[in-house]
């Protein structure tokens, strides 16, 4: 058997057929039509097998069979053999996702109960932050250590908070990346608490109003990982635990 042919056994196995019903196919092709014999001759299927495999194709609409002595079979066309594969296919799709997308609108218990969720790499954390921030309407608060973590669409999405009314404030222990947050409009920045200024593994944090929050590490790699939670009792008691006992002028009332 050549590359080529074994590639194309494994792709009509990946399009519903089965080893044999693609090699039946095959071989019909390869000779036109035949009986059982004719075709057991030129393919790697039992001649005994060859009658159940031809019906099997027959119901997909792949093959004819004469009803002589003995019985012959003949392939369909290739355009019509990829027009019943490609309907087959579509079909199954079709059927996989109506239920996929019913499961998405009728979350189960589980999946309403979900509280913490987490986020790999920075650009994924980034999209994550954008949103909390956009959605903050109370308050929100950025904190971050590493230059390349405070984005452009990071320091918008704050400006844009801030301009709609929201308090929005931002903490930085690294004199650069202070700098560039006091260029934000209306964004209050601060410097963070003495004795969290040796920290060298937090990436990000950001609390948006009181209910929802977002914490990140950077690995010795430099791989940013997130966690984040909203609308949640954990969130809130999270938010709690970090603002306890620092005297910030963001701290929620």
């Amino acid at each position: 058997m050549s590359a080529d042919e074994a590639d194309a056994l494994e792709a009509f196995e990946r399009l519903g057929l089965t080893s044999y019903e693609a090699k039946v196919f095959i071989g019909l092709h390869r000779i036109g039509s035949g009986t059982a014999r004719d075709v057991a001759r030129v393919v790697d299927v039992p001649r005994s097998q060859v009658y159940g495999v031809a019906e099997s194709l027959g119901e997909r609409g792949l093959l004819e069979v004469q009803q002589s002595n003995p019985i012959r079979y003949r392939p369909v066309s290739v355009d019509e053999a990829r027009e019943i594969l490609r309907d087959r296919f579509e079909a199954e799709q079709e059927r996989a996702f109506e239920y996929v997308e019913d499961v998405v609108e009728e979350p189960t218990v589980e999946e309403e109960l979900e509280d913490i969720w987490t986020v790999r790499g920075s650009g994924r954390v980034e999209d994550r932050i954008v949103d909390l921030v956009a959605n903050a309407e109370d308050r929100v608060v950025f904190v971050v250590r590493l230059p390349e973590l405070l984005t452009e669409e990071i320091g918008a999405a704050l400006e844009e908070r801030a301009a709609s009314g929201v308090d929005a404030f931002a903490v930085s222990s690294t004199v650069p990346v202070r700098d560039r947050l006091e260029q934000l409009a209306d964004v209050a920045v601060f410097s963070p608490p003495t004795h969290r200024r040796d920290d060298e593994r937090s990436g990000r944090i950001v609390i948006a109003d009181d209910d929802a929050i977002l914490l990140s590490v950077v690995d010795d790699d430099g791989s940013e990982t997130a966690i984040w939670s909203a609308g949640s009792l954990f969130a809130s008691v999270l938010i709690q635990l970090i603002e306890a006992g620092e005297e910030t002028p963001f701290g929620s009332a």
